[in-house]
């Protein structure tokens, strides 16, 4: 404790912040990227780029049900599940897909998806294994590598964590508002704090929500006590009471033959309960099996809250056995809108921008507050530093994670798009080397800066990043029937806008590679005066 509750605050915000910093970047970087995963995934199978985007038609819901079951029936024998995705506005295509029983050790089966053409002539079939941006949205809370339970409760730790440099931080603001206005260039550490406090302030209400929601999300895990109590540790009969649906979903098959109604007779009883909101899928449990299940997922994009609505009937005679209730609890409805803000599912793309830029916000704002200590500690040693001495392993470590992190990600994500395009389609487990490229970036990034982490190295990766990043979309247009032009004149905005954002963050790599290139001269320039001046 310090001798001052500022300066002890002070002291908790600077240490709660620096040593889980690194995590928090890559939970903030990877999350931001998650605002757009849909995108990303669509952007990562080419295959999918023209002849396949549609739009809803709920005057045709009844012939594509049929279509899709026959053709389920005539390629997906002795599944385990069948899928019909209706087009919605960020998966605007309808496609078919199915689900094998899994093999011995696994935990699922394979899961195969064609996509109807538009025009309804076939079907593309051959689409290229990726994990598109459902890495970056599973790499934010369950990290990579290690079991997921340990990684959710590193990112809990973490954001505990982030959540208690935050509210140190608006206690030590004297100044919030007058810092918001405030932005020194060219001035050493006083410019990374500047930059600090504005990323902080400015989006200050988003960071606590971000964080707080984040916890939410996971609250199970970590408070579990409530469930163990009153449920006897049964954690299965708790999910059950909470998602009451659950219970009919998760029903093995009975293994005997049973006639299974068609599709699209479930149509108006569905229709008749929730007219008003478009179907999302149709999935069914079991098909051609007494224990035949059919659910019918409805599409809530629009509303402020994360729970599904849908139906669930008996496959085989058409039995309704549980409907979505509108009235649900206010302790259900209340975690249902904090898991909503925090995913941003229910925006639209104007919203999703704004989310997508308080999240690189966030980035700013702990990148910039490892640069400043990193200068502060470099600047208190250099003295020493100019007589001969070694910078302290503290600072060493600091600044390699540093440049690590702060440009190691970014290089990593394009080296994981530049792999989707350039790995072989028949590579086995190609869409694990796409992970693999993401994490082998970051590595060599960190192995460069233990040999070097002066202005040079920095600017060395920038140009990399920057020059990657440009011809992204060049990339994209050698490997996909589609390029940026023709997105753009077809209204494909999600590909266009990937395109698009990938040369603004390469202008923007551009001007920080140029802005770095012109503060050693101006150092050196200062450090002449002040010799002439002591000699």
């Amino acid at each position: 404790m310090k001798d001052s509750f500022f300066r002890t605050m002070t002291w908790l915000h600077t240490w709660v912040g620096l040593l889980v910093c690194w995590v928090l970047l890559l939970v903030f970087f990877a999350g931001t990227l998650s605002y757009y995963r849909h995108e990303i995934s669509l952007w990562n199978q080419p295959e999918l780029h023209k002849e396949v985007f549609q739009s809803y038609d709920n005057t045709r819901l009844a012939e594509q049900l049929s279509q899709g079951e026959n053709y389920l029936r005539q390629n997906a024998v002795n599944a385990q599940r069948w899928l019909i995705e209706f087009p919605t506005e960020r998966h605007p295509m309808l496609s078919y897909g199915w689900q094998q029983p899994p093999e011995p050790g696994q935990r699922r089966g394979a899961f195969s998806e064609h996509a109807v053409k538009a025009d309804n002539s076939g079907y593309v079939t051959e689409v290229r294994e990726s994990r598109g941006g459902n890495f970056f949205y599973r790499l934010h809370f369950d990290l990579h590598y290690i079991s997921a339970i340990t990684a959710r409760w590193i990112v809990g730790f973490c954001t505990m964590f982030m959540l208690l440099a935050i509210i140190s931080g608006i206690v030590i603001h004297k100044r919030i508002f007058k810092d918001f206005f405030s932005f020194r260039p060219g001035k050493g550490s006083r410019s990374w704090l500047d930059a600090h406090n504005v990323s902080s302030v400015l989006a200050l209400p988003f960071h606590l929500m971000i964080t707080y929601t984040g916890l939410i999300t996971l609250m199970i895990i970590y408070m579990p006590w409530g469930i163990l109590v009153n449920y006897d540790s049964d954690r299965r009969e708790f999910i059950n009471e909470a998602r009451p649906g659950s219970s009919f979903t998760r029903i093995a098959a009975a293994n005997e033959a049973a006639p299974q109604l068609p599709l699209a007779s479930f149509l108006p009883k569905v229709q008749q309960t929730f007219a008003e909101l478009p179907l999302k899928s149709v999935s069914v449990i079991n098909p051609d099996d007494a224990n035949s299940r059919v659910v019918v997922t409805f599409n809530t994009g629009e509303q402020v809250t994360e729970r599904e609505l849908f139906m669930v009937f008996s496959g085989t005679d058409g039995e309704l056995l549980y409907s979505a209730d509108k009235d649900i609890s206010a302790a259900k409805a209340t975690h249902d809108a904090m898991m909503s803000l925090h995913t941003a599912r229910f925006s639209g793309p104007v919203l999703r921008g704004l989310f997508f830029l308080l999240g690189l916000s966030g980035c700013v704002m702990i990148a910039s507050g490892t640069l400043m200590w990193a200068v502060k500690i470099r600047q208190k040693q250099q003295k020493a530093i100019s007589q001969g001495a070694k910078p302290s392993l503290g600072l060493r470590l600091v600044e390699t994670l540093n440049l690590m992190f702060i440009l190691g990600l970014p290089l990593g994500t394009v080296a994981f798009f530049y792999a989707n395009r350039l790995l072989p389609a028949s590579l086995p487990g190609r869409s694990q080397w796409e992970v693999h490229s993401f994490f082998i970036l970051l590595v060599i990034s960190g192995l460069l800066a233990i040999w070097r982490r002066d202005k040079a190295m920095w600017r060395a990766q920038l140009a990399a990043l920057t020059a990657a990043l440009a011809f992204l979309p060049l990339l994209n247009a050698l490997t996909s029937p589609a390029n940026l032009l023709s997105n753009f004149t077809a209204g494909q905005w999600q590909l266009a806008g990937f395109d698009l954002l990938a040369l603004a963050f390469a202008a923007l790599g551009l001007f920080a590679f140029k802005r770095l290139g012109r503060l050693p001269m101006k150092q050196t320039a200062k450090a002449q005066k002040l010799q002439a001046v002591r000699g």
